[in-house]
């Protein structure tokens, strides 16, 4: 079975972060494992509190995690603070990951900030750089490349520019568009359209974080970069056209939604 670490913030209602992502990955058939960067109190309809791991600990999880299971694939999500981005990006330089797929968390669904300045900085300079894709919605790839996105033409831009500065492939999300929910990927100076049409569902919290990980998990099993965005924005899509109904807010995805087993209905 081939294997995938999660290094991101803890959602305890379900629908984002480490739980999203381990749901994911069980769901697209590879073994999940994370590494805690937050701890936060939250639900669909907003954040109420994060205590945030110290750098050590965080060293600690990355290393128990790689001197034992070697993961095939990585995936980054909310790392909160500078000083968590820098230990974060040091011990995975250290091993040489392979297969890092960073998605640069800045805001909740529900809208709080999930980090800061310093930490955005220090994704763009440690952290991105070492990855095969960053994954950002239109907002982030705002923050990562300086330029204010409007259209389609503006996404390759700052597709450009960010692979210019971070020499990764970019995926920019389009989900934050009103008519459709198309993606552009920036992979080896090619620019790929994926298209598909919004689906009339307001459940969407994790969505980036889901997107992420189903990226990851296609990586860790040898697919290209464009054939894992491919095969995730089917897995995603139909997560989201499921319907699955939970919270007062925006609720969760229904990451299940393909697995059938003796077990599931009983």
């Amino acid at each position: 079975m081939n294997t995938v670490l999660s290094i991101a913030g803890s959602d305890c209602s379900g629908g984002a972060g480490i739980q999203a992502d381990l749901k994911t990955m069980i769901a697209n058939g590879c073994y999940g494992m994370s590494v805690i960067t937050s701890l936060t109190a939250q639900n669909t309809t907003g954040v109420r509190s994060i205590l945030n791991s110290d750098p050590k600990f965080l060293k600690d999880q990355i290393d128990a995690v790689f001197e034992d299971i070697v993961p095939d694939a990585v995936k980054t999500g909310m790392i909160p603070s500078r000083e968590l981005v820098e230990a974060a990006a040091e011990r995975l330089k250290t091993y040489g990951v392979r297969n890092l797929v960073v998605d640069p968390v800045m805001v909740a669904t529900s809208g709080a900030d999930l980090a800061t300045s310093e930490s955005v900085r220090a994704l763009k300079e440690k952290l991105i750089p070492l990855s095969s894709v960053v994954t950002p919605n239109v907002p982030e790839a705002e923050v990562l490349s300086g330029i204010k996105i409007a259209t389609k033409d503006d996404m390759i831009e700052a597709c450009r520019k960010i692979n210019a500065e971070c020499g990764c492939s970019v995926l920019i999300k389009g989900g934050h568009n009103d008519t459709n929910c198309d993606d552009v990927l920036l992979h080896n100076g090619e620019v790929i359209i994926f298209q598909m049409q919004k689906i009339d569902n307001p459940n969407t919290h994790g969505t980036g974080c889901t997107l992420s990980s189903a990226i990851a998990c296609n990586l860790a099993k040898g697919m290209t970069v464009p054939e894992a965005v491919k095969r995730a924005k089917e897995y995603i899509t139909g997560a989201i056209r499921s319907g699955l109904d939970l919270g007062h807010g925006r609720g969760p995805l229904d990451h299940g939604f393909d697995i059938k087993t003796e077990f599931k209905n009983t």
